[in-house]
């Protein structure tokens, strides 16, 4: 497998540099590391971009999250490894990124169990993070970036 464009991070120049600059705000935000990863794995796989489900993997692990919740994140509903907090975050990022199966986009239910698991100044962070992992998907699904190129530092 070959991705279309060698190099897109340099060729797309200032693009790239908004992109990375919306993740140095999350990295700064309320909302944890490790949901962060959870919410970026649960994303990517909803979205196909395999670039991205190997990338926050290996991130995850490296920040010590287990395999058991890991390989849970696909099935989180029927796993017991998550908090209420996180599954209120995956499942607003579900509803997020299925905006095409809902025609009233998030369900007022979705958005409320959010809301009453997270203060506001980190709901609207996770709803950028939710917003920068579906465009990083598309970036990546459509350019067909080569997974397990991405070593974390």
């Amino acid at each position: 497998m070959q991705g279309r464009i060698d190099d897109l991070p340099a060729k797309a120049g200032d693009g790239y540099k908004a992109m990375r600059s919306l993740e140095i705000y999350l990295a700064g935000s309320g909302v944890p590391s490790g949901l962060q990863h959870l919410v970026k794995l649960r994303v990517s796989q909803i979205n196909g971009c395999a670039f991205c489900v190997d990338m926050h993997s290996k991130h995850a692990r490296q920040e010590g999250e287990t395999d058991e919740r890991l390989f849970g994140v696909a099935a989180w509903r029927e796993s017991p490894h998550f908090t209420s907090a996180e599954r209120a975050a995956l499942d607003l990022a579900e509803a997020g990124t299925r905006l095409a199966d809902n025609p009233h986009g998030v369900p007022d239910e979705v958005y409320e169990r959010a809301r009453a698991e997270f203060d506001e100044p980190t709901l609207t962070a996770l709803i950028m993070l939710i917003a920068a992992i579906n465009a990083w998907n598309r970036i990546s699904v459509i350019n067909r970036t080569v997974p397990g190129t991405h070593t974390p530092r």
